[in-house]
């Protein structure tokens, strides 16, 4: 499969997907030159063409994630359900995740707040405290999970038949509201 191909017919409606979610063009416009950048590198490693769409949105979704981490780094955490609320409940679920990270045992809330939601990276986390690598990122993703059980126990609720699918609560009728 091409790049070309798959940049013809998904441009439009990937930008589109964009655009409702950040709601600036220059920067739905850049966040698609980075979705293509990442498809055209990883492209040969989609095994499954009929993957391909959900694939692309996957990409895109974490493009959007990304850019959300960079301008507005308390705003998001990564692990939590694909279906991004409009950007009205947006910030109302920001303050729960707020609230939630509050919530978390010191050494998980100090491992998110210093990497995913500060300036430090996972490796220099783990120099800081003197321990591995691989328990800075251990501890970095307990305190994921936990933040996102968190999440989901006040915020989401699992769709019945679905497998385990999420989708949002009301954000009003969250215990963090």
């Amino acid at each position: 499969m091409q790049t070309e191909r798959v940049w013809n017919a998904f441009k439009d409606q990937l930008f589109r997907f964009i655009l409702s979610r950040v709601k600036d063009s220059d920067a739905a416009a850049d966040i698609l030159q980075d979705v293509f950048v990442k498809i055209h590198l990883n492209l040969k490693n989609l095994q499954t063409e009929n993957k391909l769409t959900s694939w692309l949105y996957q990409i895109t979704r974490n493009a959007i994630v990304d850019h959300f981490r960079q301008t507005r780094p308390v705003a998001e955490i990564s692990d939590l359900p694909d279906d991004v609320p409009d950007e009205k409940n947006y910030l109302k679920f920001e303050k729960c995740i707020l609230g939630f990270v509050k919530e978390l045992p010191d050494k998980y809330r100090e491992a998110l707040l210093k990497t995913e939601l500060g300036k430090l990276s996972q490796k220099e986390y783990a120099e800081e405290l003197g321990i591995s690598y691989s328990g800075a990122k251990s501890r970095v993703q307990r305190a994921k999970e936990e933040l996102r059980e968190l999440f989901i126990s006040c915020c989401a609720k699992k769709i019945p038949g679905t497998n385990g699918k999420l989708e949002f609560k009301d954000p009003d009728d969250c215990r963090c509201a």
